[in-house]
Order: C-alpha cells, then structure tokens, then sequence
C-alpha cells in the first residue's frame, strides 16, 4: 500500500461522499467526522455484515435490543466507570495546550506506556526532559481526567447524567427484562448497535480516535460453573487458528504473535473461557469479511495492568494501516461478573439467573433469624429503620453481619440476640447465580476506515475501491452506452427503476464517455455495471461488468435482479452468470 494511503483516502472521502470532519465551515471540531452518502451506506453495510455473524447466525442465543444514550449518574457509578473511566493528562506551563500524557511519553520515547501510573508517567517526563510538542515550554504534573461526557437529565439541578461510553450498561440494567422475557433460558447474549460519546483529551488519529462513534457490542451471559453448556456452538471454530501474541510473550520479548488452534488454546489456558475464544474467531472471519487479510491482524493479550476495570482477560484485535500501524478495531473481554453483581449491589435488584436440577435435593445450610421482637424492644424509635436495612441485606451480608463481636446497622449497634443462627434443612430444586459474561465490543467507525484503506487500488492509473462486493455501499450503476442517444437512455431509466423496485442501492449515470463513467463506479466501489447498449434494444440483453476485473457478460434483464444477488450476495463468479462477452 502506497504510504500517503490516508490522504488519498481523505481526498476521495471529501470529494465522493465518504467522510469529512465534521462543522467544517466553523473551523470544526477534533474528534468529530461526518460520515456523507456513501460513507452511511458503507458503515450500514458493515453493520448489517456484523449483525448477521453475532445475532443471526446465533438467533437462537443472541437478541438484539436498544437503549438509551442518556443514563443517571447512579448506573456510571455502579459500573465504575465515574472512578476508573479516565486518561492521564499533562498541560504545558507556558502555552497551556493540554495533551493526553502516555501518548506524549509514547511519542517521545518510542515505546508502549500503557497502564503506568501519572505519578511514573510523570517522573518520565522529568527524566527524559519532554516538553510541550507545540511552544517547548515545560509540562506541569500530571492527573486524571475523566472521559465521560456530563451532563443535566431535566430542568432540576442534581439530576446528573452520563452519554454513555459504550452500550454495554445499557445492557446489564435490561438484564433482568430480557432473562425473563426468555423465559429464564441461559447462555444468553444481547446486542447492539448505538452511538457512544468519549471526551477524549486530544484526538489526533482522524477516524481512529473519535469523541463521537459508534459500537457494535454483544454481551453473552453464562453459567460459570458449565463450560461445555455455555458455548454449545463452540465446535464449528474449535479447530480455527487464531494469531495471538500472549501478555506473558511479550515479558519474554516476543513481538509476533503465534497462530494457534482455538481448541488448544483453551485447553491450556491461554483463553480462559470457551466462549471467550469463540467470539475471537467469530471476530476474525468477520473482519476478514471486510477485506482485511489474515496475515494484518492479531489479538494482543492486555496485562493486568493495562485491562479495564471490569476485566478479567481481555484481547485486543488489532489490524495493521498504514499510517498508524496496529489500531484496535475491537475489543474481546471476560468480564466475569463484575457487572451484574455491582448492579445488584448499588440498585437492590436481585440480577442472578436460576438453573433447575434435574430433581430437587435436601442441603443442610446455615440461616439468620432476625429476632424482631428483640429489636423492637431494646430499639424502640430506631427498630424500625433497622430492620428496613436488615431486610435489604443478602443472605451473605446476614451472615457476615452475625459474625462480628458487636454489629452495627445505620450506625445503630445491634442488641444482644437481634441476630440468630441456625442451620436448617431445605428443599431446593436448582441453584441461583450471578452470570458471568463475554463481552465482543467492535468500534464500528474503525472498521468501516479499516475497509477503506483495504479496499484501495490503483489500476492503469485509476483508483478502484474493490470492497467485498456485499460491503459495496453502491451495488450497481445503469449507464447508456452512449449519453447522446435517447432511446439507450430511457431503456437505462427503466432498468435501474427495476432494479431499485427489486431492493438494489443503484445509481443511474449518463455524463461523459461510458470509460468516465466507468472509471468513477469503480472509484466508490460499484461491484457491477449494467450497461444498455444497441443490442439491448432488440432483445432485452445487457452486459454486466465486473469491477475487480473488467470482464463482461450478456444477462436478460428479466434475470437480473437474479443474476445480481448471486454475484453480489453469494460470491458467484462473473462467468457463470452470462455469455462472456469479447473485448
């Protein structure tokens, strides 16, 4: 790929209709970018291409829903994301530009610094004499600063909302909703596909690093304790290889990751969960659906230190582009379940699934009696608000709470015998657990870049776009074979009227030379041309020519809604479909 790529694309996204930064007659705003015409066609095809490897092909276990951008501050605060969500900054004394400080140090030292601390990020930037990239002047301490977007819910102050960072929240709050709307059937995933906002400190990467984009993500809920059960779909990648460069690999000095078999590398450990790797090879043919080839991807293990708040494992599946070398196009986490229990905690709700045995089975267990009697007496005006707090408790809390020397709720410490423990014989017909969950996360304004970039050619000094033909944000173009001629080009009109009515994005173009009009479908990626000629007047035929390799057969027009899907949608080749038709 030609190494000023980037710009080549940046001048067709302007000029053809794929993307520009966004309020640009304002100057515009860093982090913002526009997606045109064909640049929304081409993100609602990866979309669609996404929707079918998560949730169609899965529909059994895989729902899809929608939720709010807007959330109370109370569910950020629960999910950790008001005390962890943040980056390290750094402000220059003199200039007073802010930059976001790991990605400074990075620049400046050329290696990763990802998960040090500001206090180490800090004491780099003393050592190696960094300063401000713009006026030189010297850099101040640096802090944290959070990366969610505040805002106000309603006219009343205090009513603080979040825009959310990723969907993922939404989905463990609707939990419940959709457990039991599935009539309590667990594995499980929710997906879906929305906008998220994240007040990046200083977003230099175009489209790689927006403050405004969109996530395609999928939460799949499972039963921690049944392995096997949880990914029952698992055999059909067991035996894919998967590129992964290993967190202890890199300690060693590893650089390259390793292909190794999905099934053997769940066997020993390297991915900690069934479902987890699944998902990763499921992401891995997805991307390379897109256009990007095998060879310019892996999945690069995160350490401890470098992984989320919520995570247990997590693997980032990088590809390779040319001007910032291996950018994150989504993110595999096992997030265990941090997220349900921290629900359950901060809102009272009970968010654990049921699984019944087979018959139901006699388990001796230990039990605490609230003695209301007690309390009431020795308590008088405060039995009431603690035994309201008493209610609220788990079981575990109970117990816990039982096991101090001296107890206190609200403040209040409890009287002597409040809290009884007994063990008890009881019937239970299954078990109840807080899921864990596998988390794929795909940045989609990445991947529709990621395919831009894969997709650019230069043949005999033409630019064609050559997407995967069902990815193609214009699947065909009707041209008259001549622009003059009125008769070719009312044939032209009712064909690309046929083949919009059968479903087709398709354009009609009669400017120029039928070589222009050529040249300017291949440059946003038109798969076919249809091209009504003399011969179509006497016997209803027309050429369809294939963008990648020019060639052209003679189809009826009747048949080609027909003879479009399979070439489009099924990868039928041009030859199979018509008469090859001499050059």
């Amino acid at each position: 790929m030609p190494e000023d790529l980037f710009g080549k694309l940046v001048e067709i996204g302007k000029r053809r209709g794929f993307f520009w930064p966004s309020y640009e007659i304002y100057g515009g705003v860093a982090g913002f970018y526009d997606w045109g015409p064909l640049g929304f066609l081409l993100k609602k095809r990866i979309i669609e291409k996404w929707r079918r490897f998560f949730v169609h092909y899965h529909q059994e276990y895989v729902v899809e829903i929608e939720t709010p951008v807007l959330g109370p501050e109370k569910v950020y605060v629960a999910s950790g994301h008001v005390e962890h969500f943040t980056d390290p900054i750094v402000r220059c004394t003199r200039c007073g530009r802010t930059y976001r400080a790991d990605h400074l140090v990075e620049e400046a030292i050329g290696e990763s610094v990802e998960g040090l601390s500001p206090e180490e990020l800090g004491r780099i930037i003393r050592e190696k004499g960094i300063t401000c990239p713009v006026c030189g002047g010297p850099l101040g301490e640096v802090s944290t600063f959070n990366l969610l977007f505040k805002t106000q819910i309603g006219p009343y102050e205090g009513s603080i909302g979040y825009l959310r960072p990723e969907l993922a929240q939404g989905m463990f709050v609707a939990f419940k909703r959709v457990y039991e709307s599935l009539r309590g059937k667990i594995p499980f995933g929710i997906a879906q596909v929305g906008r998220v906002g994240r007040n990046e400190i200083s977003p230099r990467q175009a489209l790689v690093r927006l403050r405004e984009f969109t996530i395609m993500e999928m939460e799949y809920f499972i039963d921690p304790e049944d392995r096997e059960g949880s990914c029952p779909f698992f055999h059909r990648m067991a035996g894919e290889k998967l590129p992964i460069l290993t967190h202890e690999a890199k300690t060693r000095g590893v650089e390259k990751p390793d292909w190794i078999r999905l099934d053997e590398a769940v066997e020993e450990g390297i991915i900690v969960h069934p479902c987890l790797g699944y998902w990763m090879a499921v992401g891995m043919k997805f991307t390379e659906s897109i256009g990007v080839p095998r060879d310019k991807t892996y999945f690069d293990e995160k350490g401890p230190d470098e992984r989320a708040h919520y995570s247990t494992q997590t693997f980032d599946q990088l590809v390779e582009v040319t001007r910032w070398g291996w950018v994150e196009v989504a993110g595999h986490s096992y997030r265990g379940d941090y997220d349900l229990g921290r629900h359950m905690k901060y809102s009272g709700e009970d968010l654990t699934a049921f699984k019944p045995y087979r018959e139901p089975i006699t388990v001796k267990r230990r039990k605490i009696l609230i003695n209301k009697a007690v309390i009431g007496r020795e308590l008088k005006r405060d039995a009431k608000r603690v035994l309201e707090a008493l209610s609220r408790m788990s079981d575990s809390d109970l117990e816990e709470l039982a096991s101090r020397e001296e107890p206190v709720v609200e403040g209040i410490k409890l009287p002597r015998g409040a809290l009884q423990v007994v063990e008890v014989e009881e019937k239970v017909s299954g078990r109840r657990f807080i899921p864990h969950v596998v988390e794929p996360s795909f940045g989609t304004d990445r991947n529709v870049y990621v395919a831009m970039e894969y997709a650019y050619r230069e043949v005999n000094g033409r630019v064609v776009m050559a997407f995967p033909r069902d990815i193609a944000p214009v699947q065909a173009v009707v041209l008259p074979l001549v622009e003059n001629d009125e008769r070719l080009k009312a044939k032209a009109r009712s064909v690309y009227e046929y083949l919009v009515d059968h479903g087709f994005t398709a354009y009609y173009d009669d400017s120029g030379s039928i070589g222009r009009r050529y040249a300017r479908a291949d440059e946003i990626g038109v798969p076919a041309a249809v091209t009504i000629d003399y011969q179509t007047l006497e016997d209803d035929t027309t050429t369809l020519r294939d963008r990648d390799s020019w060639r052209q057969v003679r189809v009826r027009i009747k048949d080609l809604p027909e003879k479009l899907e399979k070439f489009i949608y099924r990868g039928a080749r041009l030859e199979d479909l018509g008469v090859p038709v001499q050059s």
